[in-house]
């Protein structure tokens, strides 16, 4: 990456995306590369300018965030930042699933919230402190429920359905690498690799890179070597 980090703001109150692009100048390493209200334009927007981060609203008109967000790691190399102020567990799963890097809310001070582009522009996760306490209790919860049986027959099946590639991701997600790792292991472009990513969540239906790291961690021995 580039010493400027190249930043698309997506939310569809002008207000908002002019407060943002306030904060954010404030660091000389922080670039403003374009605008959008909706997931539509927000798509068009990351393909064209190919920012490196975008900050991405959840609730707009049309197409919303959840959408752009899945349409963006998955077609585009930029990582997406939610910046929102819904705080709801579906939400926050649902903006996890599609492959947000992280998860803001609008709550959250100038400092922090350029400290989370920084952070997601060097391929590493944030979460609002304010929710981070339930994503950890909800993960917990779940863990408990399955300590039985970690593997319902559905998600079985799903495992069972995974292509040999997808087993070769799922396994290295398992081994705690990062996409541009995978992609750089497996010889294979990164927006590849969030291809694999994105049909993996589908199929299993999880809702989280760690919970696909522990179906990895279910497949055994075999797993190409980091």
């Amino acid at each position: 990456m580039s010493d400027i980090i190249r930043v698309v703001i997506v939310d569809d109150h002008e207000t908002v995306r002019s407060g943002i692009t306030a904060i954010l100048s404030t660091d000389p390493t922080i670039t403003i590369a374009g605008e959008a209200e909706n997931g539509f334009d927000a798509l068009a927007l990351c393909t064209r300018e190919n920012p490196h981060v975008a900050l991405v609203d959840l609730r707009m008109p049309g197409t919303d965030g959840t959408w752009a967000t899945q349409r963006i790691t998955r077609e585009t190399t930029t990582r997406v930042l939610v910046l929102t102020t819904f705080d709801s567990d579906d939400l926050i799963a649902q903006a996890l699933a599609a492959g947000a890097s992280g998860y803001l809310l609008k709550t959250v001070r100038g400092v922090e919230l350029i400290q989370a582009v920084r952070h997601v522009a060097e391929d590493r996760h944030v979460v609002d402190p304010a929710i981070a306490g339930g994503i950890i209790a909800r993960l917990n919860a779940q863990t408990s429920a399955a300590a039985d049986d970690p593997l319902d027959a559905t998600v079985r099946e799903a495992l069972e359905g995974l292509t040999r590639r997808e087993r070769d991701v799922l396994r290295l997600v398992a081994a705690g690498l990062t996409n541009q790792q995978i992609a750089d292991h497996l010889a294979v472009g990164v927006t590849t690799v969030k291809t694999h990513v994105g049909a993996l969540y589908t199929k299993t239906g999880v809702a989280s890179r760690v919970q696909l790291g522990r179906l990895g961690d279910s497949l055994g021995d075999g797993a190409p070597k980091p």
